[in-house]
C-alpha cells in the first residue's frame, strides 16, 4: 500500500470524525460555549486541564492568537507533556490518587469558575478526581472525552466511574478505543491517531461559540491577537491589563 494512499485514508478518517462531532455534539458545544460566556460575563475565570497527549488540546487554547485571554492552563507537574523523563512517569502520575485535590487546593480556581478537563479515556484517577474535586469546590466542569472508553474499558478510579460521570457538560470526541484510525498489511499494530485533531477542534469550537455568545450579549470577547501582526502586542497589552486579575499565566 502506497504512503500517499495511507495519508489519504487518515485525512478521510479525521474528516469523518470532525463531521460527526460537528453534527452530533452541536447541542453540547453550544451549552459549553454558553457556560464559558456566563463565567466571563460574571467575572469568573477559565481553566483547562489535560494529561499526556490530552494536554495538547488544553495548551492549544491558552495564550494564543485568536483565543480567549482568560483561559489558563491548570498544570499538574509531570503530566503536561512528554518532556518528563522517563516519559512513562507521566502516565504513572495519571493514576496517583490525591494528586488532583492537591493541585486544585493550591490553584487560584474558585466557585463560579469553569474548568475544561480533557481526557481521551477518562478512566484514570487524575481526570476523574479533578472533575469530582472541582465540582465540590463549586466550579462548572466541561469534560472532553471519548465515551466509547466507558463501554469498552474498566475505570482505574476506586469509584469505578469515569470523567464523564462527574461533568456538568460532556463533549464526546467519538474516538475509538485505542486511538488509531488505520490498519495495513505488514503493520502489526493499528496506527495514525486522530484524537488530537478532533479534540482540539472540539475545544476550539467551544471557544468560538463562547466568543459569539459574548458578542450577542454586548460584551467584547477578551481575545488575543497575534504578536506577529502590526499592533498585536499593543492590543494584547490592553486586554491583559484589563483582565489582569483573571489571567494567571503571566505571573
Amino acid at each position: 500500500m502506497s504512503e500517499s494512499k495511507l495519508a489519504g485514508q487518515f485525512f478521510d478518517a479525521a474528516i469523518g470524525l470532525l463531521h460527526r462531532v460537528r453534527d452530533e455534539e452541536a447541542r453540547n458545544i453550544a451549552a459549553a460555549g454558553a457556560a464559558i460566556a456566563d463565567a466571563v460575563a460574571a467575572g469568573g475565570r477559565l481553566f483547562a486541564f489535560g494529561a499526556g497527549h490530552s494536554s495538547l488540546a488544553a495548551q492549544d487554547v491558552v495564550y494564543r492568537a485568536g483565543g480567549l485571554a482568560l483561559m489558563n492552563l491548570l498544570a499538574v507537574p509531570g503530566t503536561v507533556g512528554v518532556d518528563v523523563m522517563p516519559a512513562t512517569l507521566g502516565s504513572a502520575l495519571e493514576r496517583v490518587d490525591g494528586l488532583a485535590a492537591a493541585v486544585l487546593d493550591s490553584s487560584p480556581a474558585k466557585p463560579g469558575d469553569v474548568l475544561v478537563i480533557i481526557s481521551l479515556s477518562g478512566r484514570n484517577a487524575l481526570p476523574v478526581e479533578m472533575a469530582m474535586n472541582a465540582r465540590a469546590l463549586g466550579l462548572k466542569v466541561i469534560g472532553v472525552t471519548s465515551v466509547a472508553y466507558t463501554r469498552e474499558t474498566k475505570s482505574r478510579h476506586v469509584s469505578g466511574t469515569y470523567l464523564k460521570d462527574h461533568c456538568d457538560i460532556v463533549l464526546d470526541s467519538k474516538i475509538a478505543v485505542g486511538d488509531a484510525e488505520l490498519t495495513a498489511p505488514g503493520i502489526e499494530a493499528p496506527f495514525a491517531p486522530a484524537s488530537t485533531v478532533v479534540t482540539s477542534a472540539l475545544v476550539q469550537a467551544v471557544m468560538a461559540t463562547a466568543a459569539g455568545d459574548l458578542a450577542e450579549r454586548g460584551i467584547e470577547p477578551p481575545l488575543l491577537r497575534s504578536g506577529n501582526v502590526d499592533g498585536g502586542h499593543e492590543w494584547n497589552g490592553r486586554v491583559m491589563t484589563e483582565y489582569r486579575d483573571r489571567i494567571f499565566y503571566r505571573h
